[in-house]
């Protein structure tokens, strides 16, 4: 009996410590932060990026929204960080028209603390009133820790609104370009106050999966079949059974290679103009450089003189300093694509970057095997020719042996 009673407080003990357990791990972290002011909040949420937390009191009568914006993680004495609201519910471009609160860490002390309106991606904070009546505005700093103190009025009927944050180096006091990794650019979510409640934008994976487009059209097309072309021409056409056959192929493969690298370079575009403000500005002056010389190329194709044309030297010249200038440029673009693929989207694109760099080395190799073949090859018949002519021509070039006397 004994035995049996302390087996039933044994399983009791257990599934308490379970229950413990359990309701602990359910809890969010936020809930379990506090305060040096002694504020307490009735709602909080843990942001999904860049490790934030905001904590709120809305009075839905008044408008009043009583705000604690928690951002962790920084190290550095010289950083800023800022909650926003963007008024037009834009989430999309929820920079644009942002209504920030900006907290400046200083080296000792609590932080410097203002309120901006960002007018574009190209502004760096500055100062300046908002559109939403505010009070309270303070900021602290306690180890890694910037949280960012506010009253603000809202419009009366809202109950959603849509809100960013972020954190960047400063130069001096001035607040710099933050990052474009993928936690940066996703920072951003309606929030229900009233529920808690909150959804994030569906631009970050459609946005991802036309990065993932992009990369795959461009690497396909301008370095990858664009290679393939200029290897068909150059060593197929040493042998005389693959002509014409080797011209066709070559045109194929090009026309092929244009076709789909204008599709990438359409999606290049749609991408820039879905990310104002990230810019990288070498990666599209390429771009636009080999749309234009592919374009050249394939006008120059209808103009291709015949092989006995006296312009058809000058012809060749322009073709292959054209061509061989495209698929260099190529590589080096598609190699600064994905540099901006790791800056945007982590580092899961370096094993996209060493397949390309595995397609490279390959064609590489082959084109230096076919190199060394097709002179081989040429070599071979310029001996055979040159004998032949001898034969036939005799000692004295003209068909016999000199008499002797």
């Amino acid at each position: 009996m004994v035995g049996d009673l302390t087996l039933v407080r044994l399983v009791l003990a257990m599934s308490l410590l379970s229950s413990l357990l359990l309701t602990s791990s359910a809890q969010t972290a936020c809930s379990s932060q506090t305060f040096t002011n002694n504020k307490v909040f009735t709602s909080c949420r843990d942001l999904p990026h860049l490790t934030s937390y905001l904590h709120w009191t809305f009075d839905q009568s008044t408008g009043k929204l009583e705000l604690a914006f928690r951002h962790s993680g920084i190290t550095q004495a010289d950083r800023w960080v800022s909650w926003a609201i963007n008024p037009n519910n834009n989430q999309n471009s929820a920079m644009i028209g942002a209504q920030a609160l900006v907290a400046i860490s200083q080296s000792s002390g609590a932080p410097t603390v203002y309120t901006s309106s960002i007018s574009g991606y190209s502004t760096q904070l500055p100062e300046g009133n908002i559109s939403y009546a505010h009070s309270g505005l303070s900021a602290t700093r306690e180890n890694s820790e910037i949280t960012i103190y506010a009253t603000l009025t809202l419009p009366n009927g809202t109950t959603t609104l849509v809100h960013l944050w972020q954190d960047g180096p400063l130069s001096g006091s001035t607040p710099q370009s933050h990052a474009t990794a993928s936690a940066n650019l996703q920072s951003k979510e309606s929030l229900d106050l009233l529920s808690g409640s909150s959804q994030a934008g569906s631009s970050g994976g459609s946005l991802r999966r036309r990065r993932n487009v992009h990369g795959v059209l461009n690497a396909l097309s301008w370095g990858t079949l664009m290679p393939i072309g200029a290897i068909i021409a150059r060593y197929l056409k040493v042998f005389k059974s693959a002509d014409p056959a080797w011209f066709y192929l070559h045109v194929t493969c090009q026309t092929s290679a244009y076709i789909v690298g204008v599709a990438g370079w359409g999606t290049g575009l749609k991408l820039g103009s879905d990310s104002v403000g990230i810019q990288y500005d070498t990666h599209r002056t390429l771009g636009i450089i080999l749309f234009c010389l592919g374009t050249l190329q394939v006008f120059a194709l209808l103009l291709r003189p015949n092989k006995d044309n006296k312009y058809r030297f000058y012809w060749n010249i322009y073709h292959y300093a054209v061509g061989y200038a495209t698929i260099i440029i190529s590589i080096v673009n598609i190699f600064k694509g994905f540099d901006a693929l790791e800056n945007s989207a982590g580092d899961r694109y370096n094993d996209w970057k060493h397949a390309y760099i595995g397609i490279i080395a390959a064609l590489g190799g082959i084109a230096v095997l076919l190199e060394a073949y097709t002179w081989i090859i040429v070599l071979k018949r310029r001996n055979t020719e040159r004998k032949t002519t001898h034969e036939t021509n005799g000692i004295n070039g003209y068909g016999s042996r000199p008499q002797q006397v």
